[in-house]
C-alpha cells in the first residue's frame, strides 16, 4: 500500500464551496487517495463525483464537538449512508468520558455503528482533550462498541495527532481496530512518522502536499 492509499483527503471548513469540494474529488481520483471526507451536507456532492472511482465517500457525524444527542448523531449517520457515505467519522461524547460514564460513551458509539451499517465507523476520540488513561479507555470503548477505526482528532481542537498518541492507540487496539492519525499532518515526513507508529489511515487537509513531496 502506497501513502496515497492511506490518505483521507479532507475538506471540513464551513465556507467550503461546491467547486472546492468537486476539486477535492478530482484530486482524490487523480492521486488514488483512500477517501474524500466532508460534512454531512456535502455527501451528495462527493457521492456523485466519486461514483465512477474506488475512492471512499466519508462523512463526519456529531462534528466537531461530539456533544449531540445520540439519536441526532444516529439520524445524521443514517442519512449520510442513505446519500452514499461508505464510512462515518463520529466524535465521541467527550464529557461523558471525562465523567467516567463509560456506559453512555459505549452506547453512543454502538448506536452510531448500528445506524451506519453497512458503512464502517471511525471514532474520533479528540486526544488533545484527554489524559493517556482516557485515551486508552476511549479506544477500548470504541472497540467494544463495534467501531472499525479509532481516530485521534477532529482537527478543530487544541492540537492534532502525535506519534506518541498513535503508538498508545495502536498498542491499545492491537488487531481489533485500525488507527487513523488526523490533525496537524502537513508533510510527507509527518505522515510517515504516523504510519511507522501504527497509523493505517492519514487524515489531511491537502493530500497533494504529501504525495508531491
Amino acid at each position: 500500500m502506497s501513502i496515497n492509499d492511506r490518505i483521507d483527503h479532507t475538506i471540513l471548513n464551513a465556507d467550503a464551496t461546491k467547486d472546492e469540494i468537486i476539486g477535492y474529488c478530482e484530486d482524490a481520483k487523480k492521486y488514488s487517495f483512500a477517501s474524500v471526507v466532508v460534512n454531512s451536507v456535502n455527501v451528495p456532492i462527493i457521492a456523485k463525483e466519486l461514483s465512477d472511482s474506488d475512492t471512499n465517500i466519508v462523512a463526519v457525524v456529531g462534528f466537531p464537538l461530539g456533544a449531540m444527542l445520540t439519536e441526532v448523531k444516529a439520524f445524521e449517520a443514517s442519512q449520510c449512508v442513505k446519500y452514499g457515505a461508505k464510512e462515518i467519522d463520529m466524535v465521541i461524547n467527550i464529557g461523558a468520558l471525562k465523567d467516567k460514564d463509560y456506559k453512555v460513551v459505549e452506547e453512543d458509539i454502538r448506536v452510531i455503528v448500528e445506524a451506519s451499517k453497512p458503512a464502517l465507523v471511525k471514532v474520533i476520540i479528540e486526544t488533545s482533550l484527554l489524559t493517556d488513561e482516557e485515551k486508552v479507555k476511549a479506544c477500548e470503548l470504541s472497540v467494544s462498541g463495534g467501531a472499525a477505526f479509532v481516530k485521534t482528532s477532529s482537527g478543530f481542537s487544541t492540537h492534532g495527532a502525535t506519534v506518541q498518541d498513535i503508538r498508545l492507540m495502536k498498542d491499545t487496539v492491537g488487531n481489533s481496530a485500525f488507527v487513523k492519525a488526523s490533525g496537524g499532518i502537513r508533510t510527507y515526513e509527518d505522515a510517515m512518522s504516523m504510519i511507522d507508529a501504527g497509523a493505517d489511515r492519514i487524515g489531511v487537509g491537502d493530500g497533494k502536499l504529501l504525495v508531491r513531496e
